[in-house]
């Protein structure tokens, strides 16, 4: 077909010359030139133009080829060229100010012609050869610059042009022998270009051209080219993700998958491109460009992600408020993913396509995808880096919107679809929602506040209500980090009833108040089902491992809140406690089995009235079904962190105080609290060995609530090892003197019981508290409490002779010989003084008061008959009656007497030597009297062991040695009465008595002592001198003693012994009394041999 074309040129230029309209002017080009077309041009078909336009997206090929055709078939019309895509090819009325550029064709309109033939066919017009990929794409960029209307395909063939680029590159990395990160291979070989084979130059010159277009009209150009480049480097992303080596996965390193496209020259032209646009726009209204990025990032998200990470991070506060905005204007006319209330609002209009291009509509069948989830990734990436841009924008939104009017449907759309747009980004962004959720408690907790949410929300519809309620539910169940638990506080402390005690102003009002409350019972509710339907579905895990449980962000952040939940739990506050007591059996469960007995703990360890108690038998009771071996480990960790010393002695004296009250229970029977003391019973009784050490602790109520628990403890049915016996009689031993010195008798009941209890176990245990308790009481550090008297000499002398260092009495000794001398040896001195200072000062004696040394006295020597009871027996009428006592117990006291009076002497024969003796053992009889002076306490125990002949005995060489004593001393005084040594006179009628009482002495010798008060010095003397003879004749052994039956106790026969009525060492007791007959007549009867029968009867 041949044909005309007029193609017309005319230029019309106005230009204002005057200053004050500096810049202003616009050119005007418009070309019509007439000229013929050959056949050739006539008979290329849509076909093979359309198979030369590479474009991606199905169905526009046709699209694109028909609107170049339809310019090249219509040149002959006027075509008015403006470089600024307006609508119908000339500048977009309103798109800024009226600048144009002058731009005079250097083409005539055959030349333009045949430029738009070869770049439809593909073939050179004049040679006729194939067009090389490099003359191609020049050939379209000259039509960019020539022929405006034509960008459409132009540009499409360029993503040709930039893929082939990108898969060189690519290509070129996959040869390269060197493995590793992109940053770190070689660059590709010399005649392969990094560009791709010929592009470089021409990626470049695209770069250019556009660059100029967009300097030229941001406001036109500018929003074409930003989605045109980013849509093309999301189809780049997505096409070679996983095709190449080198591309690492999406899912990946983000840093090496922005290294790789950076470090290609094609899809850093373009990121440089779209930065430049948004650069331009930034300042006007970057919303088109944000709009390209969202949409781009919905559809080639993960692969895009290096993207959206590159340019957040060149324009965060930009990109995150306008990402923002630009979201919730999709979400007011469209909705979110998961609905909300903006789906009511906007227009049909408002969607409509604003390209300002002719040719170019939204395409009729394409789907749209909402682009809140593009927002949430967009934003997700951001949150690391710029959590806090974050934070403050959405906070900022809310308060817009709560700032704007409310209630009704009257006021802005954007206002009103605020709060549920927040809602839909925080559920399905968890990364969003702990960025806010910490920031968002502090924003809410001013009542004004919650008064205007409030009055905001109170015009949607109840349904919808209802579905932010739910969201709201699902959010506090995944919120996590310190914010869940600030949460958690802010929501309860809401939710409380009003007080009387309210600050004025403060109060929160009652629609927000049941809002809250009927928040935290839906979120209970939530949190239960979570919680109990952890697990998948009843068919996942049969082919392979069951799946992980699924996490519960919430319940997972209050983990290191345990001790915080407790101790708001036992304020008992109303709804308060009942609610977080909840939370805790459902932290509890989850967390299993950690936090049962945390909790458990913090429960027993706080509790300070049998109220606040009871809630640890109900955290026990509703969790003993799903959690085995609660009370072990809650014991085990309690017991832990008490040894650990992360336990404050407060608290560990008050868990163990409420043991003992829980074990009380248990031992009064009955159900309930009853069930939890005995099963925490058992659980002490393993942990004997761990709760002996706190009856040393330092803190005295941890010690004395440790004693309270061990006096009732359940001990294991089987023995108790040794190492464990013993500790614990040695800490319970402790324990009992302790508070002796600090709380006087009144405080020695829990002790007591323990040892009276350790020393029923075994006939070990009863010899180890009897022989500690023995010990312990002659201790010098506790021998004041039964009135004992502190040996002071060395400190004494110490004193004195400070001044004369080398007057030691010690060190003289020492140098009489070099041999160690023995007791009794020649070398023995007697500290009386030193020379030259007169004698030693006296001492100074540190008495208790007296009632309270009896007292005293009285606690250790009941104790000690509790141990050494017979269990089952009866009195039989002695000094201690009911109950009879052990022989073999007493005999313990007995040998624990003497090892610890006269240690050398332990292990002495017991039968009675001669008088003639004592001259060899003189220093240590002095030494056995002077301790039987010092300490009071030691005739109580002789009584105590007389009461159980014929455990006496074992004490012969501690009676024989205070005898000589004596006897040295009523020899040695000169006078007239006995009232002046009243100590002596005392220790002779209790020495007579307590060998009378031990069947030493029959009853006519045994009661002598009746008169010692009205003899003289010189009488006494003889008279223990008859009972030294009796003893030398008659010597205190077992195994003169038979055991009667009846009595249930061993016995003394006297009269089987020849002379052992006393008869010839009644003599001189006859004598004494027939000198003092004025005197002593009426006790004549008292002192004669008694028969066989009598003294059977009397059983001594």
């Amino acid at each position: 077909m041949e044909g005309t074309v007029d193609i017309m040129l005319a230029v019309k230029e106005r230009v204002s010359v005057n200053e004050e309209m500096e810049g202003t002017g616009d050119i005007t080009l418009v070309v019509k030139e007439r000229v013929s077309v050959n056949e050739e041009m006539e008979g290329t078909g849509a076909e093979t133009m359309a198979s030369k336009v590479i474009v991606n997206e199905e169905g526009s090929n046709c699209t694109r080829t028909q609107e170049l055709f339809a310019i090249f078939n219509n040149i002959n019309n006027p075509v008015p060229l403006a470089l600024g895509p307006g609508k119908n090819g000339g500048s977009e009325e309103g798109a800024g100010p009226s600048h144009s550029l002058l731009l005079l064709l250097p083409y005539s309109a055959q030349e333009l012609s045949q430029e738009i033939k070869a770049f439809l066919t593909g073939i050179d017009p004049v040679l006729g050869h194939q067009l090389s990929a490099r003359e191609h794409a020049r050939c379209g960029l000259l039509l960019l610059r020539s022929l405006p209307p034509a960008r459409a395909a132009v540009l499409d063939h360029l993503r040709g042009v930039f893929d082939e680029s990108v898969r060189a590159h690519l290509a070129a990395l996959d040869e390269s022998p060197v493995a590793g990160p992109p940053h770190l291979r070689p660059p590709p070989s010399s005649h392969v270009p990094a560009g791709g084979p010929g592009l470089e130059d021409v990626v470049q010159e695209v770069q250019q051209v556009l660059s100029e277009f967009i300097r030229a009209n941001p406001k036109a150009w500018a929003p074409v080219i930003s989605a045109w480049s980013i849509d093309l480097m999301g189809q780049l992303s997505s096409t070679y993700s996983g095709q190449h080596q080198c591309v690492p996965h999406a899912t990946g390193s983000l840093n090496e998958l922005l290294q790789l496209w950076m470090g290609c020259r094609a899809t850093r032209t373009l990121m440089d491109i779209y930065v430049q646009c948004f650069s331009a726009l930034i300042g006007s209204c970057p919303d088109a460009c944000v709009d390209a990025l969202l949409d781009t990032s919905v559809q080639h998200s993960p692969h895009f992600d290096w993207v959206v990470a590159h340019i957040g991070s060149s324009f965060p506060g930009t990109i995150i408020s306008r990402v923002l905005s630009c979201g919730l204007k999709d979400f007011c006319v469209h909705g979110g993913a998961g609905g909300g209330a903006g789906g009511s609002g906007g227009s049909a209009s408002q969607n409509s396509s604003t390209d300002p291009f002719p040719g170019s509509p939204a395409m009729p069948g394409e789907k749209r995808v909402p682009k809140i989830a593009s927002v949430v990734g967009i934003l997700g990436h951001l949150a690391s880096r710029h959590g806090d841009s974050i934070r403050r924008e959405l906070l900022r939104m809310f308060h817009e919107s709560l700032a704007g009017p409310s209630g009704g449907r009257s006021g802005d759309p954007a206002l009103q679809a605020t709060v549920p747009f927040l809602l839909q980004l925080a559920v399905m962004s968890p990364a969003l929602l702990g960025t806010v959720s910490g920031e968002l408690v502090d924003y809410l907790k001013p009542p004004a506040v919650l008064s205007q949410l409030q009055q905001h929300l109170q015009g949607f519809p109840r349904e919808e209500l209802d579905n932010m309620l739910n969201l709201a539910v699902h959010l506090v169940s995944q919120a996590s980090g310190a914010g869940a638990y600030r949460l958690l506080q802010f929501l309860v402390d809401t939710a409380m009833p009003a007080s009387v005690i309210t600050t004025p102003g403060l109060a929160v009002p009652d629609t927000v108040r049941e809002a809250c409350d009927r928040l935290i019972q839906l979120l209970l509710l939530h949190l239960q089902k979570l919680v109990h339907h952890r697990g998948g579905s009843p068919g996942e895990g049969v082919l392979g491992p069951p799946p992980p449980p699924r996490p519960v962000p919430f319940l997972d952040a209050l983990r290191n809140h345990v001790g915080e939940l407790c101790g708001e739990t036992l304020r008992l506050e109303r709804k308060r406690f009942l609610w977080q007591h909840q939370l805790l059996g459902l932290l509890s469960v989850y967390t299993r089995p950690s936090c049962g007995p945390e909790a458990l703990g913090h429960l027993l360890s706080r509790a300070r009235s049998p109220e606040e108690l009871s809630l640890a038998t109900q955290l026990y009771a509703g969790l003993v079904v799903s959690l085995s071996g609660l009370l072990p480990l809650a014991f085990r960790s309690c017991l832990a962190r008490v040894h650990a010393g992360t336990l404050q002695p407060p608290f560990t004296a008050r868990f163990l105080r409420n043991l003992a009250l829980l074990v009380g229970w248990e031992q009064q029977g009955g159900e309930g609290p009853a069930a939890l003391g005995a099963r925490f019973g058992e659980s002490a009784s393993a942990h004997l060995s761990d709760l002996a050490p706190l009856l040393l602790h330092p803190e005295e109520e941890v010690a004395e609530a440790a004693a309270s628990l061990l006096a009732i403890c359940p001990f294991p049915p089987e023995a108790l090892a040794p190492s464990q016996l013993l500790g614990l009689v040695r800490a319970g031993v402790h324990r009992f003197f302790a508070s002796l010195r600090l709380h006087g008798p009144s405080g020695v009941a829990s002790a007591s019981q323990l040892l009276t209890r350790l020393s029923q176990t075994s006939p070990a245990g009863l010899k180890a508290v009897l022989q500690l308790l023995v010990e312990g009481a002659l201790h010098q550090g506790n021998m004041e409490l039964f009135g004992g008297k502190l040996d002071e000499d060395n400190e004494t002398l110490s004193m004195v002779s400070a001044p004369l260092v080398s007057a030691s009495l010690l060190d003289t000794n020492r140098r009489h010989s070099a041999a160690v001398p023995g007791p009794g040896g020649i070398w023995s001195v007697f500290h009386a003084g030193v020379i030259g200072r007169g004698l030693k000062p006296p001492k100074l004696v540190r008495a208790r008061n007296q009632q309270e040394v009896i007292y005293n006295i009285q606690s250790l020597l009941s104790l000690l008959v509790h141990c050494c009871s017979v269990p089952g027996g009866t009195g039989c009428g002695g000094t201690w009656g009911d109950p009879t006592l052990s022989p073999e117990a007493a005999k313990t006291v007995a040998v624990t007497l003497v090892e610890s009076v006269c240690p050398d002497a332990a292990g002495a024969e017991l039968a009675w030597p001669p008088e003639e003796h004592s001259r060899a053992t003189v220093e240590r009889d002095l030494r056995i009297g002077r301790r039987f002076r010092e300490q009071p306490l030691l005739f109580e125990l002789l009584k105590l062991v007389a009461a159980a002949p014929p455990a006496l005995c074992y004490c012969s060489v501690l009676l024989r040695g205070l005898l000589a004593a004596l006897l040295g001393h009523w020899e040695a005084s000169r006078h007239p009465d006995t009232a002046h040594s009243p100590w002596q006179l005392e220790a002779s009628c209790t020495l007579v008595a307590v060998m009378a009482e031990g069947s030493l002495l029959p009853p006519a010798l045994g009661n002598m002592h009746e008169v010692f008060s009205q003899l003289a010095p010189f009488e006494v003397r003889l008279l223990l001198l008859s009972v030294w003879g009796f003893l030398r004749e008659h010597g205190p052994l077992p195994q003169k003693f038979i055991f009667q039956s009846e009595r249930g106790r061993f016995i003394r026969d006297f009269s089987r012994e020849g002379g052992g009525d006393g008869g010839p060492h009644l003599a001189v007791l006859h004598s004494v009394l027939h000198r003092n007959i004025d005197r002593l007549g009426l006790f004549s009867g008292r002192f004669q041999a008694q028969s066989p029968a009598t003294l059977l009867r009397q059983g001594t």
